[in-house]
């Protein structure tokens, strides 16, 4: 997605939640600086292994809803015979990493804005996961933390205006920002696990975050 056309929907979403895009902004900034004191890092190469991770295959999409430990063991022959092959590509967001890996499944890359559990998140990071950090005004201290301790397999992305070295393929969520950046990359079908865009027991602010994530996956699957 190109930012001309992300920027309306970031900028009502930044109205709907009273965000500051100053700080996004400042974000995106700081990720880059961090990201250019990595040794060996360049976001090429790592831009072409997403690419030859989802172009062609069947995206699964993994929320960290409660349905997503079911919905894994109602696809686990499936998940287990595309395991290695060709065919598929496991996407997680977020905290889904913890739940991939206590089944025994390592994503092929995670999303993540470094609200899960940050060990889980880096040991699938040095067992070969890319993972894609998304940087914004609430989780400055996180990236200063955590983008030097990871690996080369890393990408960075803002939802305010893409810099030389972070990305903005849209999407707002964890869920939908992987949903966006397998649409990205040439995904030849989407399919949601662990995800309940109704889910009546969380927060009022998740409420609003899950309605937001439903409007943009519906209006790109």
């Amino acid at each position: 997605m190109r930012y001309r056309d992300w920027e309306p929907l970031y900028a009502a979403i930044l109205q709907d939640f009273g965000f500051d895009r100053a700080k996004d902004e400042e974000a995106a900034r700081i990720a880059s600086e961090l990201l250019a004191t990595k040794r060996g890092w360049v976001a090429e190469p790592v831009k072409e292994a997403i690419e030859a991770r989802i172009q062609g295959r069947r995206a699964f999409i993994c929320g960290n809803a409660s349905c997503l430990a079911d919905d894994l063991k109602a696809r686990a022959q499936e998940l287990e015979r595309a395991s290695g092959s060709s065919d598929l590509v496991v996407i997680a967001a977020d905290g889904a990493t913890s739940v991939l890996l206590h089944e025994g499944l390592l994503p092929d890359i995670i999303c993540t804005d470094l609200d899960g559990t940050i060990a889980d998140i880096i040991a699938a990071n040095r067992l070969g996961t890319i993972v894609v950090v998304h940087a914004h005004g609430d989780n400055i201290p996180l990236l200063k933390k955590v983008l030097p301790v990871l690996n080369e397999n890393l990408l960075c992305t803002t939802q305010s205006e893409p810099l030389h070295t972070v990305f903005n393929f849209g999407g707002f969520t964890d869920g939908d920002r992987c949903v966006f950046l397998a649409q990205e990359y040439g995904a030849r079908s989407i399919e949601l696990l662990g995800f309940d865009f109704d889910d009546t027991t969380v927060t009022e602010r998740k409420r609003k975050k899950l309605t937001w994530a439903k409007r943009l996956i519906s209006a790109i699957l």
